[in-house]
């Protein structure tokens, strides 16, 4: 009895230690979140208050009027997004039929290339910027948005990630599909990508938010003001004029952070539907082979009593 009320406790203690660490941590995460808008909302007063309060005064809606007035947001904000989708279309033609490619084929040369791949993995930004730089100066394209979509329509990563999530997919699902005459395109894009929904959407989302999010390659890449991403145009916000403005930055953050909370909270929804829906696809799988299985084996029980009886009447006549 002693024992099992200790271990009782010590699972209770368990308990409230996991729940205070949870909510510690959504403390931490969260906090600087709620710091940010909450600045976002005072007066510059207030916004420079020590010790500062946490709770606005009063809700000031005009700092973001005023981020509008400093900035061009609007054109910072259309071009992150014509950016950000361009690189994820065309990352998506690339790493889809790369992955499958070094999944589902073997030829000459296969683990070198994915060893090249990989390669892309270990060699930072800081690295390659200045001869990437260079190239699209000499080939006069610093004023269009090709440099900052080219050099990112190729991801090691998501080539990595979907390769090894097509390679978990049951080969038997690939022979059922070459049974009804399927060809490797439609392999690919009707049997092989819903079956890899999940990676596919976590691949998407973690591409979204790198591209919205970069700041270093637009600064260097573009030499026109109309060209600006909506991190780039934010960062003028630090100015001589909004030095201390720091109600009318916060502002700002959240106008740059904001899609991308959208984004996030749109996409792990679809994630969690995708495993739910890869566990069905699973599961269906399973319980397809166990009905081919009983199939099986009630043929070989059936025809093992066939033959029995046929010897058997055999035998019958011979003694009749």
């Amino acid at each position: 009895m002693e024992e099992s009320r200790g271990a009782l406790l010590f699972q209770k203690v368990c308990h409230i230690l996991n729940i205070i660490l949870k909510v510690a941590v959504m403390v931490i995460i969260a906090f600087p979140f709620y710091w940010m808008v909450s600045t976002s909302l005072k007066d510059y007063t207030e916004a420079l208050q020590f010790p500062p309060t946490l709770f606005p005064s009063s809700l000031h809606w005009e700092n973001y009027a005023h981020v509008f007035e400093i900035v061009p947001i609007g054109l910072y904000f259309r071009n992150s997004v014509v950016v950000s989708l361009c690189v994820l279309v065309l990352q998506y033609l690339i790493i889809v039929p790369a992955a499958y490619s070094f999944a589902r084929h073997e030829y000459f040369g296969k683990n070198i290339f994915f060893g090249i791949v990989l390669l892309g993995l270990m060699i930072p930004q800081q690295i390659t910027f200045l001869p990437v730089y260079l190239m699209f100066s000499r080939m006069k394209m610093l004023k269009t948005f090709i440099p900052l979509i080219l050099p990112f329509i190729s991801n090691p990563f998501g080539i990595f990630m979907l390769r090894q999530y097509f390679m978990q997919i049951p080969q038997e699902v690939i022979e059922a599909a070459r049974l009804d005459d399927a060809d490797n395109r439609k392999i690919m894009f009707k049997v092989m990508m819903p079956m890899a929904k999940p990676a596919l959407i976590t691949i998407g989302l973690l591409s979204f938010i790198s591209t919205w999010n970069n700041y270093f390659w637009p600064l260097i890449m573009t030499s026109s003001e109309t060209l600006r991403t909506l991190p780039v145009g934010i960062a003028a916000l630090k100015s001589s004029e909004t030095l201390q403005m720091w109600h009318i930055i916060m502002a700002g953050n959240v106008v740059l952070v904001l899609p991308i909370l959208i984004v996030y909270m749109l996409a792990s929804q679809k994630i969690r539907n995708s495993f739910v829906y890869s566990g069905i696809k699973k599961s269906i799988l399973n319980k397809h082979r166990r009905k081919e299985n009983e199939k099986k084996s009630s043929r070989s029980i059936g025809s093992s009593y066939g033959s029995w009886y046929v010897s058997w009447m055999r035998q019958f006549r011979k003694t009749g």
